[in-house]
């Protein structure tokens, strides 16, 4: 039984695992800045022609292609994937994995002579604490079901609905059965969440960030790492620190403290950029308490200019999103 793993990022060590004669993983953001186009992904996943950039294929995302299987990291992904008598998906819970997992799987729905193949792991812990902890043994305890049509056609109305121009398809989703995928729709709600405030102009994650600040933390690590403190899981570090800059280098800031020079270092620069963070002692300002208090709208004294999958939210078109999706 010649068996293939698909995952995220996080799922690396599944290579090591001995579970699979091989693991593939991707590395999209699909939850920070603009939706690769539907061009670009066709080609990602196509035949590899010699004119794609490093990292515009699906194969340039192994660790290592070990010699037995260098002759097919050049096939269509569909092609390689033919391969193989079992193909499981292991991505967990967070949202920006649920996100991974619905493309996937809306571009299994192209690939119907694969669907017989396709497994799905039920995975009650993330991937980024497990690790290399996963075994042979320890895989046995977690519940694997057949993926069916019906989870491609939850995957594709979801998928679509992400892509979309405006937030609405994805809050009508939430009010339709999305039992075929059981981790989507609190996936979609965390999302959701990240979408500007009606009260505060601010989402989920740059709100908290205000909390965390007024609770008395006072640096970045504490507002990077300390996810139990944080709650929101849909941002990485350098993601987090670009929200944390769009609060305290705009016009009229909510936080103190975070080091100006960051304006000057280049987006790549992650160690200079990094090293500002760690020095940086946070606080709020005036401004900032008031937001807090729901007493002022960020958006209303700051530029705003981001993206929530399909759509791009800027001053002019800030859907915002409380108990109900507010258009703009």
């Amino acid at each position: 039984m010649k068996r293939l793993i698909l995952t995220s990022s996080f799922g690396t060590d599944l290579a090591k695992s001995g579970l699979a004669d091989i693991a593939v993983f991707f590395v999209f953001r699909f939850a920070w800045g603009p939706l690769p186009s539907p061009e670009y992904l066709a080609a990602y996943f196509g035949a590899q022609s010699g004119t794609l950039k490093p990292g515009d294929h699906w194969s340039d995302w192994r660790t290592k292609w070990p010699d037995a299987f260098r002759d097919r990291k050049n096939l269509s992904f569909g092609d390689f994937c033919e391969h193989y008598d079992e193909i499981e998906l292991w991505f967990d819970a967070n949202p920006e994995d649920q996100l991974q997992l619905i493309w996937l799987l809306d571009y299994f729905g192209s690939c119907p002579n694969l669907l017989p193949k396709l497994k799905l792991r039920l995975l009650a812990f993330e991937l980024y604490e497990a690790r290399a902890q996963v075994s042979e043994t320890s895989a046995s305890h977690i519940p694997i079901v057949d993926v069916t049509a019906k989870e491609l056609e939850t995957a594709t109305i979801a998928w679509e609905s992400y892509r979309a121009p405006t937030p609405e398809a994805c809050v009508d989703l939430l009010r339709h059965d999305l039992s075929a995928l059981l981790m989507l729709r609190p996936a979609l709600v965390d999302l959701l969440a990240e979408l500007p405030s009606p009260l505060t102009g601010l989402g989920a994650t740059e709100m908290r960030f205000l909390e965390l600040l007024a609770s008395g933390f006072a640096n970045t690590n504490a507002l990077f790492h300390l996810r139990s403190q944080r709650r929101t899981y849909v941002f990485r570090e350098f993601e987090l620190g670009s929200l944390l800059e769009g609060l305290a280098l705009g016009p009229r800031p909510v936080v103190a403290g975070l080091g100006g020079e960051l304006r000057t270092i280049g987006r790549e620069n992650l160690r200079a950029r990094h090293e500002v963070y760690l020095r940086s002692r946070l606080s709020l300002t005036e401004f900032g308490k008031a937001v807090l208090a729901h007493q002022e709208d960020f958006s209303h004294h700051n530029s705003i200019d981001r993206w929530w999958g399909g759509t791009h939210l800027t001053n002019d078109r800030l859907w915002r999103w409380g108990s109900v999706l507010t258009k703009p």
